[in-house]
């Protein structure tokens, strides 16, 4: 299985607690955050990462090289900001196999891979979004799902209880028709938003632990915490 992780984030947020680096090298417990990100999808059965790198992404590479966990690591460079749709095209050329997992390195969810994928396959999905389920939250949008099919996207705001999208995604590289997508656009309201009724998309539900570093708070919530997941 292969999967790309979006690893191009500059960490702006994360400014007053981390050094100049990108935000998935953000270190927790002395070790960048993207090392239990590869670490976990070793563990899942991913035997080669794209890894999609943009600000200082000489970085990265000096640290995770060409192999790491026992995968293979391969790279993929924006030279300018591409979006997060344009990123995951230019990545996924890099592809080998129809389906590819694809998620944020400044993310982790401890996803069953291995049940996401025959989910994905036998519901004949074109895109399969993870997601989580949460209490009392404003930070993210929530997810509509239907017996399985996402249905709707609402954005942002106050929700007592919902579905939110956990960046964990996979996709058949058929359905997206990549080559007719502009090189910049945005992954989340081009395609899933705009696909929504044309594409079969699924939802897979996961209560594995969540943390998405992008801010403070939880960058801080993760030192205490992630390294007990992996």
């Amino acid at each position: 299985m292969e999967a790309i992780v979006l690893a191009g984030g500059l960490g702006t947020r994360l400014r007053s607690v981390i050094s100049d680096v990108p935000k998935p090298m953000a270190p927790i417990d002395d070790k960048p955050f993207l090392h239990y990100i590869l670490h976990y999808l070793a563990k899942q059965g991913i035997n080669r990462v794209i890894l999609s790198t943009g600000y200082k992404h000489e970085v990265i590479e000096a640290y995770f090289g060409y192999e790491y966990c026992g995968m293979s690591i391969v790279y993929s460079v924006e030279d300018e900001p591409l979006g997060t749709g344009g990123a995951i095209k230019r990545a996924l050329e890099k592809v080998t196999e129809q389906d590819a997992f694809i998620m944020n390195g400044d993310t982790f969810f401890a996803v069953d891979l291995q049940g996401m994928i025959r989910f994905h396959q036998v519901h004949g999905a074109d895109i399969t979004i993870a997601l989580k389920r949460m209490e009392d939250f404003s930070r993210y949008g929530a997810v509509m799902v239907e017996n399985g099919r996402v249905r709707s996207f609402q954005e942002k705001g106050y929700h007592s209880s919902g579905n939110i999208n956990g960046g964990i995604y996979i996709i058949n590289k058929q359905c997206l028709e990549i080559e007719s997508l502009p090189n910049t656009f945005s992954f989340e309201s081009d395609v899933l938003e705009k696909f929504i009724m044309k594409k079969e998309m699924y939802g897979f539900i996961s209560e594995g632990y969540f943390i998405d570093i992008g801010i403070p708070e939880d960058y801080e919530k993760a030192q205490g915490e992630l390294h007990s997941c992996i």
